[in-house]
């Protein structure tokens, strides 16, 4: 079994609650990060694991959005979601790793609590580099290694029960992937003890 297959199982079995249990942890650690960074999106914006579309109240009125999602239950989510919004929205079932788009196809890439679950996040951030347009912009936010020991140590201890049963990493930070693809970030803040850590960064161009 491959590992978007292993991950479309973990997906679509949480799919049902995973809106009540992401409500608690955001109101405790995610602060306004969902509207932080779906505000700065303009033009033809694709959002990446788009899971149930908690980020679709969010985009302003003029965006174009595509959303792509590894896991059918959830996408099923994001459609009524998008429904009862009005929200024009073209929902792909997809795969991180290969985008099915080409080249520079997108003015704005969004990517929300993902990276962390996403098996390569390396090449998932190059393929969202790669659909961007020179001048693009790529708005992430995750959960990311700590900033102090105890905390990395807490997270390491985690990881040996969260990597082998759901594939959810604690300890990655995507900006240094970003950093390497080259794009110029120009916002960031990270904030809960370090854990978590929103940016948006500019593709060359």
């Amino acid at each position: 079994m491959s590992a978007d297959e292993k991950q479309r199982r973990v997906w679509d079995r949480h799919a049902a609650g995973y809106d009540r249990q992401m409500s608690v942890l955001e109101r405790r650690f995610l602060r306004d990060t969902r509207p932080w960074l779906c505000g700065q999106a303009h033009g033809d914006t694709l959002e990446v694991a788009i899971g149930t579309g908690r980020n679709l109240p969010y985009y302003p009125g003029g965006v174009r959005l595509t959303g792509v999602e590894l896991s059918p239950k959830m996408l099923d989510i994001a459609r009524r979601r998008a429904a009862d919004l009005g929200r024009d929205v073209d929902l792909r079932l997809g795969t991180a790793h290969r985008l099915d788009f080409p080249d520079a196809a997108f003015d704005t890439v969004v990517c929300t609590l993902s990276l962390c679950a996403i098996p390569d996040d390396a090449r998932a951030v190059a393929e969202m580099t790669r659909v961007l347009r020179p001048g693009g912009l790529l708005l992430l936010a995750d959960h990311v290694v700590g900033a102090t020991r105890p905390v990395r140590l807490l997270q390491r201890l985690v990881e040996l029960v969260s990597v082998p049963t759901a594939g959810e990493h604690f300890r990655r930070r995507p900006l240094h992937h970003v950093e390497a693809a080259g794009l110029r970030v120009e916002r960031h803040e990270r904030f809960a003890r370090g854990v978590i850590e929103r940016l948006a960064a500019r593709k060359p161009g």
